[in-house]
């Protein structure tokens, strides 16, 4: 085995956002970090970097490029050249930097950013940031749990003036890994209202089994022409620390508004970047087979455990990332609810820390996110933590 899933790390007292935050005792199930070591390859190749003992400027490694592009062309038989990658720091900075590659300057109003919300919360700064409109839409929420796209509320959320839609796909927090046919229906309106496309893909390779991940820019060269798509090992390998994304950009008019919004404002990926994400790619798919296994055994366990001894909780299905978006309303949480916010509740009761629903826009409120990125005893503890809570509260 590439890695021991199951063995716990204590993580306290290493300045980590994830576990110091929080005071002792409360186990931290929120941020998109998991719990588990890099794999092999990559602490090997940091650990030969470190040694050197030398951190100069760095360029980037000659032979980055080839690697990207061959791993794109494997996982999804997508052909890119090498002068439509952008190696940034991250992938949040990605989607702002594509906020404010729309905006003229020129105008009084800048126009707005269709976004699909519950989203990824960064994303719903973005817009603002560059001085853009945030043009919501909320996703519609099936029965059994499942996120669908609206496609008329979609249409009907698109105003004269909309310049971007942020695609987020995986999507964070929902779970879903959208079908062909909902991206190409996407697509067409993005085509039909001159919209450009920025895509956040981060979480591309955390598929569950049964899924496929598309990236929106492989439907057609129309699409492509018009897209700026966002990828990073940082999710995948857990390497998130370690800042290295890549911006994908087809279109050689885009890459140079890209470009431009870019110079004087971004810094260039440091060496720990480039080391850790060369060595991931190269050599940790191993580790990544052995990882998905696990992060679907664990989100089973946790929708067994939702279902039987969760009261009121309900579990949106996961067909990608390692978070699970969970539904507390039925239970008496929501803005207007007896038992207020589901985040706060299992803080106060329970020492579990979610991420709160609310922080993620529209449809958010009375929902918490839940990271299974984690050894299978710390997700049983805080289940059982969760559940006493409930009880005890009943």
């Amino acid at each position: 085995m590439e890695c021991d899933f199951d063995r716990y790390i204590d993580r306290r007292g290493t300045a980590c956002a994830k576990w110091d935050r929080y005071p002792e005792g409360a186990l931290p199930m929120w941020v998109a970090d998991m719990d588990f070591p890099a794999p092999e390859p990559v602490i090997r190749a940091l650990r030969e970097r470190v040694e050197q003992g030398i951190f100069g400027y760095p360029i980037e490694p000659p032979e980055m490029r080839g690697v990207v592009i061959e791993r794109l062309e494997r996982l999804y038989g997508w052909q890119v050249s090498p002068e439509a990658l952008f190696f940034i720091p991250g992938v949040v900075c990605g989607f702002n930097l594509a906020c404010h590659m729309v905006v003229d300057r020129s105008q009084p109003d800048s126009g707005g950013a269709l976004l699909q919300t519950p989203v990824y919360y960064p994303m719903l700064d973005a817009p603002s940031n560059a001085g853009l409109r945030n043009d919501e839409m909320i996703l519609t929420r099936l029965d059994d749990g499942r996120y669908v796209v609206d496609m008329e509320r979609m249409a009907a959320t698109i105003r004269p003036d909309t310049r971007l839609f942020m695609l987020c796909n995986p999507h964070n927090p929902v779970g879903r890994v959208y079908r062909r046919d909902e991206l190409e229906a996407m697509a067409e309106l993005c085509l039909r209202h001159d919209l450009l496309i920025c895509s956040d893909e981060i979480h591309g390779e955390l598929i569950m089994p049964g899924h496929t991940h598309i990236p929106i820019a492989t439907l057609s060269p129309e699409v492509a022409a018009r897209t700026v798509t966002l990828i990073a090992p940082s999710k995948t390998f857990n390497i998130a620390g370690l800042h290295f994304s890549v911006a994908i950009i087809e279109d050689e008019a885009l890459r140079r508004r890209f470009r431009q919004a870019f110079q004087g404002l971004v810094s260039s990926v440091d060496i720990m970047g480039y080391t850790a994400a060369l060595a991931a790619y190269r050599e940790g798919d191993p580790w990544l087979r052995e990882l998905i296994g696990y992060l679907d055994d664990n989100l089973g366990f946790l929708q067994r455990f939702v279902a039987e001894r969760l009261p009121g909780l309900a579990m949106s299905p996961v067909e990608g990332t390692y978070l699970a978006w969970l539904d507390c309303r039925e239970a008496g949480f929501g803005p207007d609810a007896p038992r207020g916010n589901p985040h706060t509740f299992f803080l106060r009761e329970a020492q579990v820390v979610l991420n709160d629903g609310a922080h993620f826009g529209g449809g958010g409120e009375g929902f918490v996110r839940l990271n299974v990125g984690c050894c299978r005893a710390m997700l049983t503890e805080a289940l059982e933590r969760m559940e006493r809570a409930l009880i005890e509260a009943a």
